[in-house]
């Protein structure tokens, strides 16, 4: 059947659409690589997705597909914007929305106190962590390995690295959920505003706190951090604070969770590792090919007409490279479909590529080689709860994440 054909029926922001889209990228790679569509039906904007490895690597790089639509468009082209209060635009104030020259000054800003030696540093605690978390799950035989393993690692990671007080990141934690979880109905809405307003409240009054009582945190080195005379203004450091709370940590509760679904659903796999616990590092980075926490790269808008594959995307038109794609593609690996904890030579885009790649790659990396050793030793009988057609997938189009994942051991 033509892509043409399906393409009305498909939504890829949907859970049925996440629980297994690769044959229709699979589809996508071999009819219509560059192919322009509406995601949803609430959507008028249609955009293009890039599905093939080399093109998705290609426009990842491309300084022509910019990631602030004004780069791309004059001003009286511009879509217009919903309006929203003028405190919901510390979310805009963030390196995934910015390009040269101010993506530039703020990675290098971000970078002189994200350092590896820095990461390697956290290897205790996340340790720790992981230990703790498997304690208490230990005391029953069903727990959900997302809220009480694979979502706590790495948001209590980050809450204590920027300096969040302990008693505070359960409420981070509440605030983070009802802002990402999808909604159906006034009420929902309305709880996700409040939850947006009280977060953005205190990561503004933590802030400004900082700047005047800097303490040994991540904060306060931002707050403070000088590359060429030029330091994060107030809404820069916010928006950076919101930015690593938000979605700074996601990529590795989707590793973990991912990781280990992929494992319990390829038990020779998971056998293998637990028998081999040296394979971690091969094993995280085949987990992010096979199953990765990125979907698609957020939005790029070319900033001049640009030929992909043959096909002409127009200025100011939006792209997305979907990378759970690239990561499949037989031009680039051998038996993609397959899960091969040994793989060699395992080039996958999850990380991203040219200047905005993920700076908190090495973290995720640590927190994932932890995680799964952990798990596997102290629980090596570890399986699903549930069926897995039964599982929930989050909707949305950037992440690729289980609602829950109930497993037993």
């Amino acid at each position: 059947m033509a892509v043409s054909s399906i393409i009305q029926s498909v939504n890829m922001a949907s859970p049925q659409f996440k629980a297994n889209p690769f044959p229709f990228y699979a589809q996508l790679r071999a009819e219509a690589p560059v192919y322009r569509l509406t995601i949803n039906n609430s959507d008028k904007n249609p955009l293009w997705v890039i599905t093939r490895y080399q093109d998705v690597a290609s426009v990842l790089k491309d300084e022509r597909f910019v990631k602030d639509p004004k780069n791309a468009l004059p001003p009286n082209q511009m879509p217009k914007a919903d309006w929203l209060p003028g405190f919901f635009h510390i979310m805009d104030n963030n390196m995934l929305k910015m390009d040269a020259p101010d993506h530039t000054r703020l990675r290098a800003l971000i970078h002189k106190v994200f350092t590896p030696a820095r990461v390697e540093q956290m290897h205790f605690r996340v340790q720790q962590l992981a230990d703790e978390l498997l304690d208490t799950a230990a005391k029953d035989k069903h727990f959900d390995l997302i809220e009480h393993y694979a979502l706590p690692i790495p948001l209590t990671v980050i809450c204590e690295v920027l300096g969040i007080p302990d008693e505070d990141i359960p409420k981070i934690s509440r605030w983070k959920k009802s802002i990402m979880s999808s909604v159906s109905h006034s009420f929902q809405r309305l709880g996700r505003f409040s939850s947006f307003i009280g977060f953005v409240s205190y990561i503004r009054n933590l802030c400004h706190r900082r700047r005047v009582d800097p303490q040994d945190d991540l904060i306060s080195a931002l707050a403070k951090a000088n590359e060429n005379g030029e330091m994060l203004s107030d809404e820069e450091l916010q928006g950076m604070v919101v930015l690593l709370l938000v979605a700074g940590h996601e990529t590795a509760v989707s590793l973990i969770s991912n990781g280990t679904l992929a494992l319990l659903e390829n038990p020779d796999q998971l056998d293998l590792l637990r028998r081999n616990p040296m394979l971690v590092k091969s094993a995280t980075e085949e987990f992010l090919r096979y199953y990765p926490p990125i979907e698609t790269a957020t939005d790029r808008y070319a900033r001049e007409n640009v030929m992909v594959a043959g096909v002409t995307i127009p200025r100011g038109e939006q792209v997305r490279a979907v990378i759970a794609s690239a990561n499949r593609d037989p031009s680039q690996f051998e038996n993609p479909e397959t899960l091969d904890l040994t793989r060699e030579n395992n080039k996958h885009l999850s990380f991203g590529q040219g200047i905005h790649y993920c700076m908190g790659a090495p973290l995720a990396r640590l927190e994932g080689h932890i995680a799964f050793n952990t798990l596997l030793a102290r629980m090596p009988n570890i399986q699903l709860d549930i069926p897995v057609e039964s599982l929930r997938w989050r909707s949305g189009l950037t992440f690729r994440r289980l609602e829950t994942l109930p497993v037993t051991f």
